[in-house]
């Protein structure tokens, strides 16, 4: 895939998202759960995570990932700038064991230094407002060896309202580079079929990465 940085819009392409409060909150985090169990287990199959590590769901939403990745026995942290979500997926999993939850946002991670072996980030990339800060602070949290995912819906180049919501190829390949430049090994981009339980979701584009 070729990167032309120039003609594109970078990765956090949304950056610039008012974030979720209120009603219109509750109803995007209703809607944000539906069909992403797919998502969690992708995630959970492309890192490896198992009973052994601490996975950090940055952006994690309603909880739809925080929940799937308890049942594999990984101690989880949830992250999420917006109390709506939090609230939301304080009720989903209240009754699984494992789940921490916290307010905090990309560029500035509440956790300690070298204190995650997996962190991962489902479609929450492209609301990014510093693709920097948060690529030093999930380098900052995870321990070396630790693993990076970055997961998104694959969009068309030009597509505008909720379709605009995700990343072209070259928008992944364009994160992956940054990923490399800010210290992270072994970066691949890929792509990744996925199906919602009513209709089609296209495919999904991942960039896995390792803090060396």
């Amino acid at each position: 895939m070729d990167t032309d940085t120039s003609t594109q819009p970078p990765p956090n392409h949304h950056g610039d998202h008012a974030g979720f409060s209120g009603i219109r909150g509750w109803l995007a985090g209703r809607s944000i759960a539906i069909g992403r169990d797919g998502d969690a287990q992708l995630a959970i199959r492309l890192t490896g995570l198992g009973p052994q590590d601490h996975v950090v769901d940055v952006g994690c939403g309603p909880g739809v990932a925080l929940e799937h990745a308890a049942r594999v026995g990984a101690s989880v942290t949830g992250i999420d700038p917006a109390t709506v979500m939090l609230r939301m997926a304080r009720r989903r999993t209240r009754r699984t064991r494992g789940i921490e939850l916290r307010e905090g946002r990309a560029e500035a991670l509440p956790l300690l230094d070298g204190s995650a072996t997996v962190v991962w980030s489902l479609a929450t990339v492209h609301h990014w407002p510093d693709l920097d800060g948060g690529l030093d602070e999930v380098h900052r949290v995870l321990r070396p060896g630790g693993r990076f995912l970055a997961a998104e819906r694959q969009i068309s180049p030009g597509a505008t309202g909720l379709a605009s919501h995700g990343w072209t190829p070259d928008q992944a390949e364009a994160f992956a580079e940054l990923a490399r430049a800010h210290g992270f090994t072994d970066v691949r981009v890929d792509r990744h079929p996925l199906a919602h339980r009513r209709q089609s979701r296209g495919d999904a584009l991942t960039v896995l990465a390792i803090r060396p």
